[in-house]
């Protein structure tokens, strides 16, 4: 993604910070017209409560309370058909469709890419290619990766720079197609990998690549480094995608320790994508 594009595209937030799944229809109307500032995204369940079981259903629930965008951990996993309903309900609703997650692995995650493994390496790679039908198919841009755990055979060094080919080689089956996979680094485990600002922003630097990019999920890293602002500001140039959550817990905005009002003001002045 050209950085001058990137800066010049229109602020979103994820609903994956509204615990919403419990509000009633009747008590959450909004009036069609009526959209949120931020174009938020929700997942799969968050309205079942009001919507019903079916994704379809509760897009359509979202859109009509003011929702204008949907993120889908899983839409790899749904069956190919599933993924073009999505899309095509996303088009005629014209919403935008957030992250999904690369499914080479699935969660809890095991390692992976750090052991150079040339078996792991060919399922990373076949599910690039995979993630390009799928993002044809719901009008994706964004696909988050997540390196797996750590190697504990190897040294850092070594792990990182097996890390570092197979998102290369990722990265070159992304780029024609204008895809950008997302490096996540989390806090679930110890055994993870990938945990920090500044080693993400070195993979990506490293890749060298606008199709390998940083996904600051700020959550995530309140809890494994702090310093959020100055953090985001160091690695902006390599920040494809954000996510928000508070903490301890993972929920809105105003209910922990950190202070979204000038987090996403930062963000907001920066023009940056905040999911």
């Amino acid at each position: 993604m050209q950085r001058r594009k990137f800066m010049q595209q229109s602020v979103l937030a994820s609903a994956s910070v509204l615990a919403a799944s419990s509000v009633k229809a009747k008590s959450f109307q909004k009036n069609n017209a009526e959209t949120f500032h931020l174009n938020y995204a929700i997942h799969d369940g968050m309205f079942e409560e009001s919507a019903g079981k079916n994704f379809l259903d509760q897009i359509q629930f979202a859109y009509d309370n003011g929702f204008r965008a949907i993120e889908d951990n899983g839409m790899m996993d749904r069956p190919v058909d599933e993924q073009a309903k999505i899309g095509d309900k996303l088009a005629k609703l014209n919403m935008k469709m957030g992250v999904f997650v690369l499914n080479f692995d699935h969660w809890p995650v095991k390692t992976s890419l750090t052991s150079g493994d040339k078996e792991w390496r060919n399922n990373f790679l076949k599910s690039c290619n995979e993630a390009v039908e799928t993002a044809k198919r719901c009008n994706a841009t964004w696909i988050t990766v997540v390196p797996g755990n750590y190697e504990r055979s190897l040294d850092m060094g070594y792990q990182t720079a097996n890390v570092i080919e197979s998102l290369r080689q990722g990265a070159a089956i992304f780029e024609p197609h204008n895809l950008v996979m997302v490096c996540e680094a989390l806090s679930d485990t110890p055994d993870l990998f990938l945990r920090h600002s500044d080693q993400t922003v070195a993979l990506c630097k490293a890749v060298n690549s606008p199709s390998c990019k940083f996904l600051f999920d700020m959550y995530h890293m309140q809890r494994n480094e702090g310093n959020i602002i100055n953090n985001i500001d160091a690695a902006w140039d390599e920040i494809a995608y954000l996510q928000i959550g508070n903490n301890p817990g993972r929920n809105e905005p105003g209910t922990g320790e950190m202070d979204y009002h000038n987090i996403l003001n930062i963000c907001i002045k920066k023009t940056i994508k905040v999911f």
